[in-house]
């Protein structure tokens, strides 16, 4: 079900993802680069995360990090300052790679980063012991990705699905098919693609008749020069990470590459999230702790916590993303039974049958695919 990315490739060892991340001395032993837990003494805990992905505080209800707070003891300061991975990535290698402290506990990255990250050995393994929630309830189908087969490394905190939106109040005629972004005039400068990969160049193949996850060189050079052209003809207005949201509200882009939770949650009745004709991407998020983070403890009570089907049930209603989670769609009917049936939280068979993942490259293809692509996007 979930899109393992390029993880699978990246075995231990290989000095070619070391030079991919940088350089090979980046490399790291967590074993050797580890800070004493100070969780017992110290109630707090520091995470950071993608945007609009978990439940505020109301009035009517506390949000589920209030309750972890009350219940736990732990304080936690949250922040959601992860909008791409690359980015994320950007703000922490010299830390994690040179064996540093990234004053965090706890960030979440999409698979194929998390996959880099377990495989240059910065990020520590969790305490099973401590997150029983997580291995008695997971989803069968994210169990047991092929770069962390025993969830020793991680643990999804959401997964998702990559389509199309477009904002109804500006766009008459709605966007059916990905490849419309690329080609209708009305769009003509209205437009963004995410500055993830394998999400826009896998719906982008798709539009053209490949299988992103068993494509040619020929057929990844034909997606390429696609928007190559549409970038250079000023077709699209920019690459984005999360924050492509606020221009869709306001109307400065008018259709564009999104994420399933991101247009349920906007908040905004006008954004319309669409399966895109040719079919849709699909994804996990996925907790991990860094090296060097002092309150491992801590973290690990976050997940555990947040592996109660009530607690994932809670989350899901908010961010309307894929749950990971066991027993949330029976937990579901008491807390919001018109989400029991909901496709963007408990996908149907149907559903899932539209969705795609991206292969698995070898590294000299993960090395020269990156470069293209961010000569054209410019990240």
């Amino acid at each position: 079900m979930i899109k393992g990315g390029a993880g699978a490739v990246f075995g231990l060892g290989s000095l070619e993802v070391l030079r991919l991340l940088g350089t090979s001395s980046l490399r790291q032993n967590p074993a050797d680069c580890k800070a004493t837990d100070v969780s017992a003494h110290d109630k707090t805990f520091v995470i950071s995360n993608w945007p609009l992905y978990i439940d505020p505080d109301s009035k009517k209800n506390p949000s589920t990090l209030q309750t972890f707070e009350q219940t736990t003891g732990i304080k936690v300061s949250y922040t959601d300052d992860v909008n791409d991975n690359e980015e994320f990535f950007a703000k922490v290698k010299n830390q994690l790679g040179s064996c540093q402290s990234t004053q965090r506990d706890m960030f979440v990255l999409t698979d194929w980063m998390a996959a880099r990250m377990i495989d240059v050995g910065w990020i520590q393994p969790l305490d099973p012991a401590k997150v029983p929630n997580l291995h008695a309830n997971i989803i069968d189908s994210l169990a047991k990705p092929s770069w962390d087969p025993q969830r020793r490394y991680s643990a999804p905190w959401q997964s998702g699905l990559t389509g199309l939106a477009y904002n109804k109040k500006y766009l008459k005629k709605p966007v059916k098919a990905y490849g419309e972004l690329l080609s209708r005039q009305d769009l003509h400068g209205k437009v963004t693609m995410l500055t993830e990969l394998r999400d826009t160049m896998g719906l982008i193949m798709l539009s053209q008749g490949a299988d992103p996850a068993n494509f040619t060189d020929h057929q990844w050079q034909k997606a390429m020069d696609a928007v190559t052209k549409a970038t250079n003809d000023g077709q699209i207005r920019r690459f984005t990470g999360n924050d492509y949201v606020q221009d869709l509200s306001a109307g400065n882009v008018l259709a564009c590459e999104a994420w399933s939770g991101d247009i349920a949650n906007a908040g905004d009745p006008n954004l319309v999230f669409v399966p895109p004709e040719e079919g849709l991407m699909i994804w996990a998020d996925n907790m991990l702790v860094p090296n060097l983070a002092t309150r491992k403890s801590n973290a690990e009570a976050w997940i555990n916590y947040y592996y109660d089907p009530v607690v994932a049930a809670r989350l899901a209603d908010y961010n309307q993303y894929i749950c990971p989670v066991k027993g949330a769609q029976k937990a579901m009917e008491k807390i919001d039974p018109g989400n029991v049936d909901n496709p963007l939280i408990f996908p149907t068979p149907e559903t899932l049958a539209t969705t795609h993942r991206f292969m698995a490259l070898q590294e000299y293809q993960t090395r020269e695919y990156e470069r293209q692509f961010s000569d054209v996007t410019g990240v």
